[in-house]
């Protein structure tokens, strides 16, 4: 194959496919009479979506626009992201209002709201959030898909917004790509079977008439295509597979979504042999548009138009060309607007293409109900977290865990047992959720934002103790009076997108606290049962070992109590639901299984496919002793945590530099100093012994403490992605002199940031938390592609400071940029 070839497809080898309910005479005849008026500036104005962190509805009355979105960490009108469903209506009744005020020369066309309603109306508090897909795979139920469609419409219609990013159609095939969760299964077949019941879920049946009147939004098969299949799941990567693969793999759900009657599709920010999607015309066009006859749009992903060849964030005719018919652009809509009329007048756009996307948009408008200024489920009461939904949600928990382990029958528990519950998850929601939950990463969550939700830990203690037992909540595992078992609930931290990839599968590489706390239980003659949080599967031998139960619970949501449904027996320890989970993704047998798949070969999982055991089973297989050999560098999984809880995790450490004098700091906090300049000693942080360290400089000669130890980190996406240096700490003696804060290459960096004024600011004594973007790093001109020395704090004055946290955090609020920049 040529290079000129390569990422051009061949429509004829392709599925054909063909839209139904979208296109017909009197739509049709109503479009045309609505372009006939439009002006070219109303025209490409459809075109563009804008975020609502950066456009507000006065700006409708210069820009045209026609759709508007709140990506994951927007907020509604009051600027609280953690706001009720009143607020987001009110924000899609202003922007709907602004859209349709008469104009001169303008045809007043009704805005398009979309959000990311990925497992629910996850945005909205108080809304039922679902299991992720990952989860909902294990439960091989296409039927109860189209339930949580229609649940989940009903929710987002009836918070005022009308089209929902999803469902998503990747067929994940490397497991340490971080959307993984956002995939049924590595397998075809699950995401073939599942993709039409959603669409039809949330849509309604193809041209039945089920409009948002009706408790029904629009839908978006995403992404095309090949974003499960990208080299080493690298997000927004290549996808360096055959056409046949990116056929027989990739592209399975869209022809069953297209048939269903999908509204959009959503272009991927991935490439296809180094083409990118967004600017592959034999892809947009000649396949879904032509082989699969699509009839309705195809919007971009944020700002990934930016990153076709030739392209930027404000201006790229060749996405246009390709097939993109709307533009997501979050900031920069503006200047796009005004380059891409330009464009067209001066014919690098044909007029043609821009009244193709127009119809398209206007088409999928009319269908959806959006001219009807009606609106009967925007705050409905008694749909946003209803007691209907909640149990779909509850049923679709008990579907979706997948019992891997259950030595000595240790399940189901008996409900008049003692149980101990233990682990920081158990009783926080917001680890349950998963990312996509209230937040872009899910972070930053408390349980207080899931009015209505149940906690694991409630929902284990309300079955005990109606069936005469007790229940304990401890998140470190101490206790008072011994239990009959302990309830372990742990696993991966929330986390979307990008910042969800990771380098292995080894669950808490170099920092096994988890682990610690089994084996400390099972020490102590308890049996354990491991509920695993997760994502995806992960190599979790030892974790596995140290239990005599375990049970893949992924991310289930907002529903904690389908955990106890299956978990809890009656008093004498019969089941009330059985394990019906089954895996949809293979589980593996070290780490460095990353592209495990029942459709590869060598294929030698530690569990495979459509594993699952169950109460029902005879005799249930006991589970030998794993190997605990990871087959990966366990120290090169973790790049986002530097210190916390008293511990430099693997790979790094903390030294204490002064000149040319470097003196590393011993794992355990002893005192330590360099040249009389800097010392460090233990102390105490967040009520726990030793869990921080406090820093003496004592004003003779510019001394640091800096992370180092691992290797070079490339942290480009992570700045682009708003994520920010995070650091937990207490001034006890304010400083003397300039401190800088720097991440970067080492020693003399480039792009520090001082810090003096934030400091001296801070009151003595109390802890505190600062964030700094990394993006800062790299304005004052950090190499964040070769980060050797992701923390530095120096200073040649006095200053006495503890730290407790240095870490990455993806939760955007309060973070800065401090200070000025340091010449270099």
């Amino acid at each position: 194959m040529t290079d000129s070839a390569r990422g051009v497809a061949h429509p004829e080898l392709w599925p054909a496919a063909k839209s139904r309910g979208l296109v017909d005479a009197k739509t049709e005849a109503y479009v045309t009479g609505l372009m006939a008026r439009m002006s070219l500036e109303d025209k490409v104005g459809q075109m563009i979506q804008a975020d609502i962190s950066t456009v507000t509805p006065v700006d409708l009355a210069n820009y045209p626009l026609g759709s508007i979105l709140a990506g994951g960490d927007s907020a509604p009108a009051g600027g609280d992201d953690r706001a009720g469903p009143d607020k987001w209506v009110e924000t899609a009744r202003a922007f709907r209002a602004a859209s349709l005020a008469e104009r001169p020369g303008h045809v007043a066309i009704p805005i398009m709201f979309g959000i990311d309603a990925v497992h629910g109306n996850n945005n909205v508090v108080g809304a039922t959030l679902f299991p992720h897909n990952s989860a909902l795979g294990a439960a091989h139920d296409p039927a109860l898909i189209r339930r949580i469609g229609v649940a989940t419409a009903q929710e987002t219609a009836a918070a005022g917004i009308d089209w929902a990013f999803g469902p998503t159609l990747a067929v994940p095939q490397d497991h340490r790509w971080g959307r993984t969760y956002e995939g049924y299964s590595e397998d075809p077949d699950i995401v073939r079977q599942y993709a039409g019941e959603m669409v039809l879920g949330l849509q309604g049946q193809a041209g039945a008439g089920q409009t948002l009147q009706h408790g029904h939004v629009a839908a978006s098969a995403k992404h095309f295509l090949g974003d499960g299949g990208t080299i080493n799941g690298v997000d927004q990567g290549d996808a360096d597979v055959s056409e046949q693969d990116l056929i027989r793999i990739h592209a399975a759900g869209y022809p069953a979504a297209v048939d269903a009657g999908i509204m959009t599709v959503m272009a991927s920010f991935s490439s296809w042999q180094g083409a990118k999607m967004h600017g592959n015309k034999s892809l947009l066009t000649d396949v879904l548009k032509g082989r699969m006859g699509f009839d309705g749009f195809v919007v971009g992903d944020w700002n990934g138009h930016g990153q076709v060849p030739g392209c930027t964030a404000d201006s790229c005719p060749a996405a246009v060309l390709a097939g993109l018919d709307m533009f997501m652009a979050p900031n920069d809509w503006k200047a796009l607007f005004t380059n891409t009329v330009a464009q067209v007048k001066a014919g690098a756009i044909p007029m043609a293409r821009i009244d193709d996307a127009v119809r398209r948009i206007l088409r999928v408008k009319a269908k959806l109900g959006l001219f009807d200024p009606a609106r009967p489920f925007e705050l409905k009461d008694g749909v946003i977290g209803n007691a209907e939904h909640r149990a779909l949600a509850r049923e679709a928990v008990r579907k979706s865990l997948v019992l891997l382990k259950n030595n000595g029958q240790v399940l189901p528990l008996k409900a008049k047992s003692h149980v101990l519950v233990v682990g920081e998850a158990a009783d926080e929601i917001g680890r349950q959720t998963g990312g996509w939950t209230l937040s872009w990463q899910g972070t930053g969550n408390k349980n207080g934002d899931f009015p209505g939700a149940q906690s694991i830990y409630d929902g284990i203690r309300q079955a005990v103790t109606a069936g005469g037992g007790t229940a304990d909540l401890s998140a470190d595992g101490n206790y008072t009076t011994k239990p009959d078992v302990a309830v372990v609930v742990f696993g991966e931290l929330p986390y979307a997108e990008f910042q969800g990839d990771i380098p292995s599968l080894e669950f808490q590489a170099g920092d096994k606290q988890d682990l610690a706390l089994l084996k400390r239980l099972k020490a102590q003659g308890i049996p354990v049962v491991s509920i695993f949080l997760s994502g995806r599967p992960l190599w979790v031998n030892p974790e596995i070992n140290a239990s005599d139960a375990f049970v893949a619970a992924w991310f289930p949501g907002s529903e904690g109590g389908g955990v106890a449904d299956v978990l809890v027996g009656d008093m004498l320890g019969r089941p009330r639901y059985d394990f019906t989970g089954k895996l949809s993704y293979s589980w593996p047998k070290t780490a460095a299984q990353s592209t495990l798949n029942r459709l590869r070969q060598p294929y030698d999982p530690l569990f495979p496919f459509g594993y699952g055991l169950r109460y029902a089973d005879a005799k249930p297989p006991t589970v030998p002793q794993l190997s605990e050999v990871s087959g990966v560098d366990a120290a090169a999984a973790n790049i986002d945590t530097y210190f916390v809880k008293g511990r430099n995790p693997a790979p790094w450490s903390f030294v204490l530099r002064q000149g040319a004098a470097s003196v590393p700091v011993p794992g355990d906090g002893t005192a330590t100093e360099v040249a009389g300049a800097l010392a460090l000693r233990p102390v105490d942080a967040g009520g726990i012994q030793g869990a921080g360290r406090q820093l003496s400089w004592t004003g003779k000669g510019e001394a640091a403490i800096a992370v180092t130890g691992g290797n070079a980190l490339d942290l480009t996406r992570q700045a682009n992605g708003a994520l920010s240096l995070q650091v937990d700490y207490r001034v006890d003696e304010a400083p003397a002199g300039t401190v800088w804060l720097a991440s970067g290459t080492g020693p003399g960096t480039p792009g520090a940031l001082d810090l003096t004024a934030v400091l001296k600011a801070a009151p003595l004594g109390q802890w505190q938390t600062l964030k700094v973007k990394l993006s800062c790093f790299k304005q004052a001109g950090a190499d964040l592609s070769r980060v050797t020395t992701p923390f530095a704090l120096s200073t040649g004055g006095t200053l006495r400071l503890s730290l407790a946290t240095v870490r990455l955090s993806a939760d955007p609020a309060g973070s800065v940029c401090p200070g000025a920049l340091k010449a270099h």
